[in-house]
């Protein structure tokens, strides 16, 4: 590293600005630590991402953050293929949506207030030791040191990789805001596609439609295909594009790292990802603040705190990512099967709405004998890993 340029030394170095990142930097700096949060965007940006938000994050959300929802709907479209429609309805909404652009300005927003500085525009090059007590960062604006610096730098990112996190699988998203099309506005619209683990999706928002699909990453041209037909089916074809994106979604292995040193990672970066709906919003913001808690009280003097906080992600979140995978092990093999089980088993149902309401986590479904069974028999062969 080279001599630092800032004289500063912070208690608390957060690098991205997504949910994790700013939920990180607000608990810090609430919990009393210094805090500075870098990201190399300048703030709004747009972001690739469906935005849809579980029960749970709702309650990990500030106010600033309950103020950027733009949509709650209490009925989704199942289709397979583009066919045989299913629907799930209940009266109270299960189901919320945020356009990324103004969810992401907001939490940034909520950082300053608790006491966060921002620095936006600032690329992190490199992380290192500074001395046996102080991390190094080398980014764009020089070098800033700190006690505690937590990676939420996204998928790939230089603190994901200086941690050393090891993804077992990534995955290709593909998505369209367009202007608002002939679409209901009270319903959001998912699509089992042809590819094995793949889905569209269509969330309407205020004046837009985000449309979009994903699935393994290595067949590029097949998932803009899907694309493509997707537009077509949703009637979204003509309607103005205001953004054409793509991003990498992955899911950590179960023995990848969450800290080295005094560095954390959470979010994308860590590799905290629901792998069969490829949900990560929830699992960014709890882990965001997990990760703030913990590296203001290892600032003030607790460096157990950062053990703790790679314990309660083990705990809290990767029952969920195993559980995840083993439900995307069955829909890869078997995507009509599930198609039929979610139009024909009031249990499917009911188990699909509890889990988007924040009502029960998709881990405790693990335990139950119906879903042991349907795990043992239908999801051998299947590649979704953990």
């Amino acid at each position: 590293m080279t001599a630092a340029s800032d004289d500063i030394v912070w208690d608390v170095i957060v690098v991205g600005a997504g949910p994790a990142g700013s939920s990180a930097a607000r608990c810090a700096a609430a919990g009393g630590a210094s805090t500075l949060l870098v990201d190399r965007a300048t703030f709004p940006r747009y972001k690739t991402c469906g935005g849809g938000l579980l029960g749970v994050s709702r309650r990990f959300l500030p106010p600033e953050g309950v103020a950027a929802i733009e949509a709650e709907v209490g009925r989704v479209v199942f289709t397979h293929d583009g066919a045989r429609p299913v629907e799930i309805r209940r009266d109270e909404p299960f189901l919320t949506m945020a356009r990324r652009e103004r969810l992401d300005a907001a939490l940034v927003t909520a950082a300053q207030r608790a006491g966060a500085v921002f620095r936006e525009g600032v690329a992190v090059q490199r992380v290192g030791a500074a001395s046996d007590d102080l991390v190094a960062v080398e980014t764009s604006a020089g070098v800033l040191r700190a006690r505690v610096v937590i990676g939420a730098d996204g998928v790939g990112g230089r603190i994901a990789r200086h941690v050393g996190v090891t993804p077992a699988r990534v995955d290709l998203g593909l998505e369209d805001e367009r202007e608002r099309g002939r679409a209901p506005r009270d319903a959001v619209r998912i699509d089992w596609g042809p590819g094995a683990g793949s889905y569209g999706w269509l969330f309407p928002k205020g004046e837009v439609d985000e449309v979009g699909v994903i699935e393994a990453r290595g067949r590029p041209d097949q998932t803009r295909a899907y694309l493509a037909a997707w537009l077509r089916e949703t009637e979204t074809t003509d309607a103005a594009p205001r953004h054409s994106s793509g991003h990498l979604t992955q899911w950590r292995t179960a023995s990848s790292p969450l800290r080295r040193g005094g560095v954390l990672v959470a979010g994308d970066a860590a590799g905290l990802l629901e792998p069969w709906t490829r949900e990560g919003i929830s699992f960014a913001l709890r882990s965001g603040t997990w990760a703030g808690e913990a590296a203001a009280r290892a600032a003030a003097g607790d460096p157990a705190a950062l053990d703790g906080y790679v314990a309660r992600v083990e705990q809290e979140l990767q029952p969920e990512i195993r559980t995840g995978a083993q439900l995307l092990a069955v829909f890869e093999r078997h995507p009509r099967l599930v198609h039929a089980a979610l139009g024909r088993s009031r249990r499917a149902r009911r188990a699909f709405v509890e889990f988007c309401a924040g009502e029960t986590p998709l881990s405790a479904y693990a335990t139950r004998w119906w879903f042991r069974l349907a795990v043992g028999l239908l999801g051998r062969g299947g590649s979704a890993t953990v």
